[in-house]
């Protein structure tokens, strides 16, 4: 009887449809109350429900939140590795090269110019082989030796000035005025003059002018104010002692001595120099001189 009558509904369309206890069936609205009211969902339904909703939604922000860290370090990574291909400096620091350790970098070229020029001119000087006359001094070429004093420095020759030789030792004086060094400054400078003021100076310096004139005049055309104004004051020493027969040698130092005019911290020197010239070397040597700088005022105006 119970089979005839759900053949009987199932032939008039009628589904089999699953009922819930506690839960109204579809077009049952006998649960509503009132207008925009929710049913009532018994208390375990709703629960699993919501939590089921909730795991739906926490899985979902995970695999969000997976997928933004994995962007996150492929933007990282490509950087990196751009920034590290774009510099080849980072390269070498990353992957160095064997030669770094035979080859270590000691000066960086970026930092102050002034330290490193200084550090040139300090280290440089000494790698230079030294001069002909420091060279000579240290072997003991000069018979002399430097006492300092609590005042002033002096010279204290080995033997008397005047029993030494001037060939080659004048000639070696003359070479340490371009000397930009202590002792050899003091020594080439307070040497020439001493050996001048022997007895004998003359005859024993004229038969030298030839080959002292060029050194003089290397000293002139030097560009260390200091070492022009020690050759200046040698061929004043100089002049002082051979007097006109300087003149005919006169002409190879004027060139220079034009072009230092031009500087006013060396005009009075330079001119004192010259009425000194003048004053041991006669007319012959005034000729000379206004030929050479025609603005020379003479001592005799």
């Amino acid at each position: 009887m119970r089979l005839t009558s759900l053949r009987g509904a199932a032939r008039s369309g009628d589904r089999a449809k699953p009922h819930f206890p506690g839960i109204p069936a579809a077009g049952d609205r006998s649960g509503e109350v009132g207008r925009g009211r929710r049913a009532k969902v018994p208390p375990g339904v709703g629960a699993g429900v919501r939590v089921a909703a909730g795991e739906r939604r926490g899985s979902c922000d995970q695999r969000t939140s997976s997928s933004m860290q994995i962007k996150h370090r492929t933007t990282v990574q490509q950087s990196n590795s751009s920034s590290s291909t774009s510099s080849p400096e980072t390269a070498r620091k990353v992957h160095p090269r064997p030669s770094d350790k035979l080859n270590p970098k000691t000066i960086n070229p970026t930092c102050n110019s002034s330290f490193l020029q200084a550090f040139q001119n300090k280290f440089g000087e000494q790698s230079r082989a030294p001069s002909a006359f420091a060279a000579i001094y240290s072997k003991g070429g000069i018979p002399c030796r430097l006492v300092h004093g609590s005042v002033k420095h002096r010279l204290q020759w080995e033997c008397p000035p005047e029993n030494l030789p001037f060939d080659p030792l004048l000639i070696t004086l003359a070479e340490g005025l371009r000397e930009t060094k202590h002792p050899y400054t003091f020594v080439s400078k307070e040497g020439f003059r001493e050996l001048l003021l022997v007895q004998g100076a003359l005859e024993k310096a004229v038969p030298l002018l030839p080959r002292l004139i060029p050194v003089l005049k290397a000293a002139l055309v030097h560009m260390d104010d200091e070492v022009f104004a020690r050759g200046l004051n040698a061929l004043v020493q100089l002049s002082i002692v051979v007097g006109p027969s300087l003149n005919d040698h006169l002409k190879h130092l004027l060139t220079s001595l034009s072009k230092r005019l031009r500087d006013k911290k060396f005009k009075e020197p330079i001119t004192s120099a010259l009425q000194k010239l003048e004053q041991h070397g006669g007319n012959g040597s005034l000729i000379i001189i206004k030929s050479k700088i025609p603005t020379y005022c003479s001592i005799c105006c």
